[in-house]
Protein backbone atom coordinates (compact mmCIF):
# COMPACT_ATOMS: atom_id res chain seq x y z
CA UNK A 1 0.00 0.00 0.00
CA UNK A 2 1.27 3.50 -0.86
CA UNK A 3 1.09 6.05 1.97
CA UNK A 4 0.63 9.60 0.67
CA UNK A 5 0.73 12.46 3.17
CA UNK A 6 -2.53 14.36 3.58
CA UNK A 7 -3.41 15.88 6.99
CA UNK A 8 -3.91 14.39 10.47
CA UNK A 9 -6.65 11.83 11.03
CA UNK A 10 -8.84 11.90 14.14
CA UNK A 11 -10.66 8.69 15.10
CA UNK A 12 -13.52 9.94 17.32
CA UNK A 13 -14.63 7.50 20.02
CA UNK A 14 -17.79 9.25 21.14
CA UNK A 15 -21.27 8.93 19.64
CA UNK A 16 -19.96 9.96 16.21
CA UNK A 17 -17.99 6.73 15.79
CA UNK A 18 -19.57 4.26 13.35
CA UNK A 19 -17.76 1.20 14.75
CA UNK A 20 -16.07 1.58 18.13
CA UNK A 21 -14.61 -1.92 18.15
CA UNK A 22 -13.01 -1.83 14.71
CA UNK A 23 -11.51 1.56 15.54
CA UNK A 24 -9.13 -0.30 17.84
CA UNK A 25 -8.29 -2.68 15.04
CA UNK A 26 -7.49 0.26 12.75
CA UNK A 27 -5.19 1.79 15.37
CA UNK A 28 -3.47 -1.56 15.91
CA UNK A 29 -3.01 -1.89 12.14
CA UNK A 30 -1.37 1.57 11.98
CA UNK A 31 1.13 0.44 14.63
CA UNK A 32 1.78 -2.74 12.64
CA UNK A 33 2.74 -0.62 9.65
CA UNK A 34 5.49 0.98 11.71
CA UNK A 35 3.76 4.30 12.43
CA UNK A 36 3.11 5.84 15.84
CA UNK A 37 -0.35 6.88 17.02
CA UNK A 38 -1.70 8.96 19.88
CA UNK A 39 -4.46 8.13 22.32
CA UNK A 40 -6.14 11.30 23.56
CA UNK A 41 -7.55 10.17 26.89
CA UNK A 42 -10.97 11.58 27.85
CA UNK A 43 -11.24 13.53 24.59
CA UNK A 44 -14.42 12.54 22.76
CA UNK A 45 -14.59 9.14 24.43
CA UNK A 46 -10.86 8.45 24.26
CA UNK A 47 -10.12 9.25 20.61
CA UNK A 48 -7.13 8.24 18.53
CA UNK A 49 -4.96 10.57 16.46
CA UNK A 50 -3.34 8.90 13.47
CA UNK A 51 -0.86 10.08 10.85
CA UNK A 52 -2.44 11.94 7.96
CA UNK A 53 -1.75 9.34 5.29
CA UNK A 54 -4.00 8.41 2.40
CA UNK A 55 -3.39 4.70 2.90
CA UNK A 56 -4.69 4.91 6.48
CA UNK A 57 -7.79 6.79 5.33
CA UNK A 58 -8.49 4.07 2.77
CA UNK A 59 -8.02 1.37 5.43
CA UNK A 60 -10.47 3.15 7.74
CA UNK A 61 -13.05 3.36 4.98
CA UNK A 62 -12.66 -0.36 4.25
CA UNK A 63 -13.16 -1.24 7.92
CA UNK A 64 -16.16 1.04 8.31
CA UNK A 65 -14.43 3.22 10.92
CA UNK A 66 -15.34 6.90 11.09
CA UNK A 67 -12.38 9.27 10.81
CA UNK A 68 -12.09 13.04 10.49
CA UNK A 69 -9.36 14.80 8.53
CA UNK A 70 -8.08 17.70 10.61
CA UNK A 71 -5.45 20.40 10.17
CA UNK A 72 -2.36 20.86 12.30
CA UNK A 73 -4.00 23.99 13.74
CA UNK A 74 -6.92 21.82 14.90
CA UNK A 75 -4.44 19.33 16.39
CA UNK A 76 -2.83 22.15 18.35
CA UNK A 77 -6.25 23.22 19.62
CA UNK A 78 -6.83 19.66 20.88
CA UNK A 79 -3.42 19.66 22.58
CA UNK A 80 -4.22 22.97 24.27
CA UNK A 81 -7.53 21.56 25.50
CA UNK A 82 -5.71 18.49 26.86
CA UNK A 83 -3.44 20.76 28.90
CA UNK A 84 -6.41 22.56 30.47
CA UNK A 85 -8.76 19.64 31.12
CA UNK A 86 -8.70 16.18 32.71
CA UNK A 87 -7.15 14.68 29.59
CA UNK A 88 -3.80 13.30 28.53
CA UNK A 89 -1.88 12.40 25.39
CA UNK A 90 -0.49 8.87 25.22
CA UNK A 91 1.93 7.86 22.50
CA UNK A 92 1.33 4.38 21.09
CA UNK A 93 4.55 2.96 19.73
CA UNK A 94 4.34 -0.76 18.99
CA UNK A 95 1.69 -3.32 18.08
CA UNK A 96 1.80 -5.80 20.99
CA UNK A 97 2.15 -9.53 20.38
CA UNK A 98 -0.99 -11.16 21.77
CA UNK A 99 -1.56 -14.68 23.10
CA UNK A 100 -4.91 -16.18 24.11
CA UNK A 101 -5.03 -19.25 26.35
CA UNK A 102 -7.30 -21.70 24.52
CA UNK A 103 -7.22 -25.53 24.75
CA UNK A 104 -7.02 -27.75 21.67
CA UNK A 105 -10.77 -28.36 21.77
CA UNK A 106 -13.01 -25.61 23.10
CA UNK A 107 -16.09 -26.27 25.17
CA UNK A 108 -19.66 -25.27 24.22
CA UNK A 109 -19.09 -21.55 24.66
CA UNK A 110 -17.23 -18.69 23.08
CA UNK A 111 -14.44 -16.52 24.43
CA UNK A 112 -15.28 -12.80 24.46
CA UNK A 113 -11.67 -11.80 23.85
CA UNK A 114 -11.05 -14.00 20.82
CA UNK A 115 -14.46 -12.90 19.50
CA UNK A 116 -13.62 -9.21 19.69
CA UNK A 117 -10.06 -9.67 18.41
CA UNK A 118 -11.38 -11.43 15.35
CA UNK A 119 -14.11 -8.84 14.82
CA UNK A 120 -11.63 -5.97 15.17
CA UNK A 121 -9.12 -7.83 12.96
CA UNK A 122 -6.37 -7.86 15.58
CA UNK A 123 -4.07 -10.90 15.23
CA UNK A 124 -3.40 -13.26 18.11
CA UNK A 125 -1.91 -16.70 18.76
CA UNK A 126 -3.50 -19.56 20.65
CA UNK A 127 -1.38 -21.11 23.40
CA UNK A 128 -2.04 -23.71 26.08
CA UNK A 129 -0.36 -25.48 28.99
CA UNK A 130 2.60 -27.02 27.16
CA UNK A 131 3.50 -23.72 25.50
CA UNK A 132 3.43 -21.95 28.86
CA UNK A 133 5.61 -24.50 30.64
CA UNK A 134 8.07 -24.43 27.73
CA UNK A 135 8.52 -20.69 28.28
CA UNK A 136 6.78 -19.55 25.10
CA UNK A 137 4.80 -16.93 27.02
CA UNK A 138 7.82 -14.67 26.78
CA UNK A 139 7.32 -14.38 23.03
CA UNK A 140 4.25 -12.27 23.79
CA UNK A 141 3.56 -8.88 25.35
CA UNK A 142 0.01 -9.69 26.43
CA UNK A 143 -1.78 -12.82 27.63
CA UNK A 144 -5.50 -13.45 27.99
CA UNK A 145 -7.22 -16.07 30.15
CA UNK A 146 -10.97 -16.60 30.11
CA UNK A 147 -13.08 -19.45 31.49
CA UNK A 148 -10.19 -21.72 32.49
CA UNK A 149 -10.30 -23.50 35.85
CA UNK A 150 -6.81 -23.49 37.34
CA UNK A 151 -7.98 -25.56 40.32
CA UNK A 152 -8.20 -28.62 38.05
CA UNK A 153 -11.95 -29.13 38.60
CA UNK A 154 -12.96 -28.64 34.95
CA UNK A 155 -15.13 -25.64 35.75
CA UNK A 156 -17.09 -27.47 38.45
CA UNK A 157 -19.47 -28.73 35.76
CA UNK A 158 -19.24 -32.34 36.97
CA UNK A 159 -22.66 -32.73 38.59
CA UNK A 160 -24.74 -31.54 35.63
CA UNK A 161 -22.52 -32.30 32.67
CA UNK A 162 -20.23 -35.26 33.46
CA UNK A 163 -22.09 -37.40 30.90
CA UNK A 164 -21.95 -34.74 28.18
CA UNK A 165 -19.52 -35.43 25.35
CA UNK A 166 -17.91 -32.00 25.53
CA UNK A 167 -17.19 -32.50 29.24
CA UNK A 168 -15.70 -35.96 28.67
CA UNK A 169 -13.50 -34.57 25.90
CA UNK A 170 -12.35 -31.71 28.14
CA UNK A 171 -11.35 -34.17 30.86
CA UNK A 172 -9.61 -36.47 28.36
CA UNK A 173 -7.54 -33.70 26.80
CA UNK A 174 -6.49 -32.23 30.13
CA UNK A 175 -5.49 -35.63 31.52
CA UNK A 176 -3.56 -36.39 28.35
CA UNK A 177 -1.65 -33.11 28.62
CA UNK A 178 -0.95 -33.59 32.33
CA UNK A 179 0.47 -37.07 31.76
CA UNK A 180 2.51 -35.89 28.77
CA UNK A 181 4.12 -33.21 30.92
CA UNK A 182 4.81 -35.60 33.81
CA UNK A 183 1.97 -34.80 36.20
CA UNK A 184 -0.22 -37.46 37.84
CA UNK A 185 -3.18 -35.13 38.31
CA UNK A 186 -4.61 -32.31 36.23
CA UNK A 187 -4.69 -30.00 39.24
CA UNK A 188 -0.92 -30.42 39.68
CA UNK A 189 -0.39 -29.24 36.10
CA UNK A 190 -2.79 -26.33 36.45
CA UNK A 191 -1.14 -25.15 39.66
CA UNK A 192 2.21 -25.04 37.87
CA UNK A 193 0.70 -23.21 34.91
CA UNK A 194 -0.79 -20.63 37.28
CA UNK A 195 2.62 -20.11 38.88
CA UNK A 196 4.26 -19.74 35.45
CA UNK A 197 1.72 -17.10 34.46
CA UNK A 198 2.39 -15.21 37.69
CA UNK A 199 6.12 -15.38 36.92
CA UNK A 200 5.39 -14.00 33.44
CA UNK A 201 3.69 -10.98 35.02
CA UNK A 202 6.55 -10.60 37.48
CA UNK A 203 8.95 -10.41 34.53
CA UNK A 204 7.04 -7.62 32.80
CA UNK A 205 4.10 -9.29 31.06
CA UNK A 206 0.58 -7.90 30.74
CA UNK A 207 -2.19 -10.26 31.89
CA UNK A 208 -5.89 -9.82 31.21
CA UNK A 209 -8.38 -12.36 32.55
CA UNK A 210 -12.16 -12.78 32.69
CA UNK A 211 -14.84 -15.10 34.03
CA UNK A 212 -13.52 -18.00 36.16
CA UNK A 213 -9.83 -17.53 35.29
CA UNK A 214 -8.88 -14.72 37.73
CA UNK A 215 -10.32 -16.29 40.88
CA UNK A 216 -9.31 -19.87 40.07
CA UNK A 217 -5.77 -18.77 39.27
CA UNK A 218 -5.48 -17.04 42.64
CA UNK A 219 -6.97 -20.10 44.36
CA UNK A 220 -4.32 -22.25 42.66
CA UNK A 221 -1.63 -19.83 43.85
CA UNK A 222 -2.96 -19.76 47.43
CA UNK A 223 -3.24 -23.57 47.62
CA UNK A 224 -0.15 -24.32 45.56
CA UNK A 225 0.62 -28.08 45.56
CA UNK A 226 -2.39 -28.82 47.82
CA UNK A 227 -5.16 -31.12 46.60
CA UNK A 228 -8.47 -29.24 46.86
CA UNK A 229 -10.28 -31.36 44.24
CA UNK A 230 -13.21 -33.56 45.40
CA UNK A 231 -12.88 -37.32 44.91
CA UNK A 232 -15.72 -37.41 42.37
CA UNK A 233 -13.49 -35.47 40.00
CA UNK A 234 -9.98 -36.80 40.54
CA UNK A 235 -10.54 -40.11 42.38
CA UNK A 236 -9.18 -39.16 45.79
CA UNK A 237 -10.33 -36.66 48.36
CA UNK A 238 -9.29 -33.18 49.36
CA UNK A 239 -6.15 -32.93 51.49
CA UNK A 240 -6.88 -32.84 55.20
CA UNK A 241 -6.12 -29.51 56.83
CA UNK A 242 -6.09 -27.67 53.49
CA UNK A 243 -7.61 -24.54 55.05
CA UNK A 244 -4.67 -24.01 57.37
CA UNK A 245 -2.14 -24.50 54.57
CA UNK A 246 -3.33 -21.67 52.31
CA UNK A 247 -0.70 -19.00 51.64
CA UNK A 248 -2.21 -15.71 50.48
CA UNK A 249 1.23 -14.13 50.16
CA UNK A 250 1.33 -16.01 46.84
CA UNK A 251 -1.83 -14.48 45.38
CA UNK A 252 -2.26 -11.49 43.10
CA UNK A 253 -5.52 -10.06 44.49
CA UNK A 254 -6.98 -12.22 47.27
CA UNK A 255 -6.23 -11.66 50.94
CA UNK A 256 -8.73 -14.22 52.20
CA UNK A 257 -10.97 -16.97 50.85
CA UNK A 258 -13.34 -19.74 51.84
CA UNK A 259 -13.47 -22.55 49.31
CA UNK A 260 -16.78 -24.05 48.19
CA UNK A 261 -15.98 -27.74 47.88
CA UNK A 262 -19.45 -29.04 47.08
CA UNK A 263 -19.63 -30.47 43.55
CA UNK A 264 -23.23 -29.26 43.32
CA UNK A 265 -22.34 -25.55 43.44
CA UNK A 266 -20.67 -23.85 40.46
CA UNK A 267 -18.78 -21.23 42.46
CA UNK A 268 -15.28 -22.13 43.62
CA UNK A 269 -15.26 -19.79 46.61
CA UNK A 270 -17.00 -16.99 48.47
CA UNK A 271 -15.05 -14.40 46.46
CA UNK A 272 -17.52 -14.55 43.57
CA UNK A 273 -20.73 -12.51 43.78
CA UNK A 274 -22.84 -14.22 41.09
CA UNK A 275 -25.75 -15.07 43.41
CA UNK A 276 -26.07 -11.41 44.45
CA UNK A 277 -25.85 -10.21 40.85
CA UNK A 278 -28.63 -12.62 39.86
CA UNK A 279 -30.87 -11.13 42.56
CA UNK A 280 -30.26 -7.63 41.19
CA UNK A 281 -31.21 -8.80 37.70
CA UNK A 282 -30.51 -7.67 34.16
CA UNK A 283 -31.27 -4.02 34.85
CA UNK A 284 -28.17 -3.77 37.05
CA UNK A 285 -25.26 -1.57 35.90
CA UNK A 286 -21.67 -1.23 37.04
CA UNK A 287 -19.94 2.14 37.05
CA UNK A 288 -16.51 2.98 35.69
CA UNK A 289 -14.51 5.13 38.08
CA UNK A 290 -13.18 8.47 36.93
CA UNK A 291 -9.42 8.97 37.32
CA UNK A 292 -7.13 11.97 36.93
CA UNK A 293 -5.62 11.26 33.53
CA UNK A 294 -2.38 13.19 34.04
CA UNK A 295 -1.69 11.40 37.33
CA UNK A 296 -3.34 7.99 37.10
CA UNK A 297 -2.45 7.16 33.53
CA UNK A 298 -2.98 3.40 33.40
CA UNK A 299 -6.40 3.34 35.11
CA UNK A 300 -7.45 6.16 32.81
CA UNK A 301 -6.36 4.15 29.75
CA UNK A 302 -8.21 1.07 30.93
CA UNK A 303 -11.44 3.02 31.52
CA UNK A 304 -11.66 4.93 28.22
CA UNK A 305 -15.23 4.68 27.01
CA UNK A 306 -18.22 6.53 25.60
CA UNK A 307 -20.31 5.22 28.54
CA UNK A 308 -19.53 5.26 32.25
CA UNK A 309 -22.34 2.91 33.30
CA UNK A 310 -22.24 -0.53 31.72
CA UNK A 311 -24.82 -3.28 31.92
CA UNK A 312 -24.08 -6.25 34.17
CA UNK A 313 -23.23 -9.62 32.66
CA UNK A 314 -22.90 -12.92 34.48
CA UNK A 315 -20.25 -15.60 34.30
CA UNK A 316 -19.16 -18.58 36.30
CA UNK A 317 -17.46 -15.85 38.31
CA UNK A 318 -19.33 -12.57 37.80
CA UNK A 319 -17.30 -10.25 40.02
CA UNK A 320 -15.15 -9.96 43.13
CA UNK A 321 -16.16 -9.43 46.75
CA UNK A 322 -14.31 -6.25 47.68
CA UNK A 323 -13.85 -7.45 51.29
CA UNK A 324 -11.61 -10.25 49.97
CA UNK A 325 -9.28 -8.03 47.91
CA UNK A 326 -5.78 -6.90 48.83
CA UNK A 327 -5.41 -3.16 49.50
CA UNK A 328 -3.04 -2.57 46.56
CA UNK A 329 -5.75 -3.50 44.03
CA UNK A 330 -7.04 -0.53 42.01
CA UNK A 331 -10.82 -0.73 41.53
CA UNK A 332 -11.69 0.38 37.99
CA UNK A 333 -15.40 -0.44 38.01
CA UNK A 334 -17.93 -1.59 40.58
CA UNK A 335 -21.58 -1.50 41.56
CA UNK A 336 -21.89 1.30 44.11
CA UNK A 337 -23.35 0.46 47.52
CA UNK A 338 -22.66 -3.26 47.05
CA UNK A 339 -19.69 -5.52 47.66
CA UNK A 340 -19.31 -6.20 43.93
CA UNK A 341 -16.12 -5.15 42.20
CA UNK A 342 -16.49 -5.83 38.48
CA UNK A 343 -13.22 -4.56 37.03
CA UNK A 344 -9.82 -4.13 38.67
CA UNK A 345 -6.14 -3.54 38.00
CA UNK A 346 -2.93 -4.33 39.82
CA UNK A 347 0.81 -4.40 39.44
CA UNK A 348 3.09 -7.28 40.33
CA UNK A 349 6.86 -7.16 39.91
CA UNK A 350 7.62 -5.56 36.56
CA UNK A 351 4.25 -6.36 35.02
CA UNK A 352 0.55 -5.77 35.53
CA UNK A 353 -2.80 -7.51 35.40
CA UNK A 354 -6.41 -6.53 34.74
CA UNK A 355 -9.36 -8.71 35.80
CA UNK A 356 -12.93 -8.36 34.54
CA UNK A 357 -15.77 -10.38 36.01
CA UNK A 358 -18.36 -12.10 33.83
CA UNK A 359 -18.34 -14.02 30.58
CA UNK A 360 -19.79 -11.98 27.69
CA UNK A 361 -20.49 -8.23 27.89
CA UNK A 362 -23.38 -8.51 25.43
CA UNK A 363 -25.03 -11.69 26.73
CA UNK A 364 -26.35 -11.35 30.27
CA UNK A 365 -26.39 -15.03 31.26
CA UNK A 366 -24.68 -16.89 28.39
CA UNK A 367 -25.59 -20.43 29.38
CA UNK A 368 -23.72 -23.54 28.28
CA UNK A 369 -24.54 -24.25 24.64
CA UNK A 370 -25.92 -20.78 23.86
CA UNK A 371 -25.16 -19.46 20.35
CA UNK A 372 -22.19 -17.13 19.93
CA UNK A 373 -22.49 -13.37 20.13
CA UNK A 374 -22.34 -11.60 16.76
CA UNK A 375 -20.46 -8.38 17.28
CA UNK A 376 -21.78 -6.95 14.03
CA UNK A 377 -24.85 -6.19 16.16
CA UNK A 378 -22.81 -4.77 19.06
CA UNK A 379 -20.19 -2.60 17.35
CA UNK A 380 -20.69 0.14 19.99
CA UNK A 381 -20.44 -2.19 23.00
CA UNK A 382 -18.92 -0.34 26.00
CA UNK A 383 -18.22 -3.69 27.69
CA UNK A 384 -16.18 -4.97 24.77
CA UNK A 385 -14.35 -1.64 24.65
CA UNK A 386 -12.90 -2.45 28.07
CA UNK A 387 -11.28 -5.56 26.60
CA UNK A 388 -9.81 -3.60 23.72
CA UNK A 389 -8.45 -0.88 26.02
CA UNK A 390 -6.37 -3.63 27.58
CA UNK A 391 -5.15 -4.83 24.17
CA UNK A 392 -3.50 -1.47 23.50
CA UNK A 393 -2.07 -0.98 27.00
CA UNK A 394 1.31 -2.61 26.15
CA UNK A 395 1.64 -0.22 23.18
CA UNK A 396 1.62 2.84 25.43
CA UNK A 397 4.70 4.64 26.63
CA UNK A 398 5.46 3.32 30.10
CA UNK A 399 4.64 5.70 32.96
CA UNK A 400 4.42 4.76 36.62
CA UNK A 401 1.01 4.38 38.30
CA UNK A 402 0.58 7.02 40.99
CA UNK A 403 -2.66 5.85 42.62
Amino acid sequence: MIFLLIIRLLVPMDGEQSDHLRAYGLTYWVLQQGFDAEWILNYRGGSFLLPGLQGIKEEADERGVAIISISEDYVNEIYALVERENMERVKLEKAPEIAVYIPETEGPWDDAVSLVLEYADIPYRRIWDEDILLGKLYDYDWLHLHHEDFTGQFGKFYLHYHNAEWYKETVRLNKKMAHKLGYKKVWELKHQVAKSIKDYVDNGGFLFAMCSAPITMDIALAFQNIDIVPKEIDGNGIDRGYKDRANFANTLILKDINLITSIGIYEHSDVDITRFAVKRGEASRFTLRNFVAKRDLIPSILNQNHKDRIKEFLGQDTGFNRLKLKPNVVILGDIPNTEEVKYLYGEYGNGSFTFLGGHDPEDYAHLVGDPPTYLEFHKHSPGYRLILNNILLPAAEKKKLKT
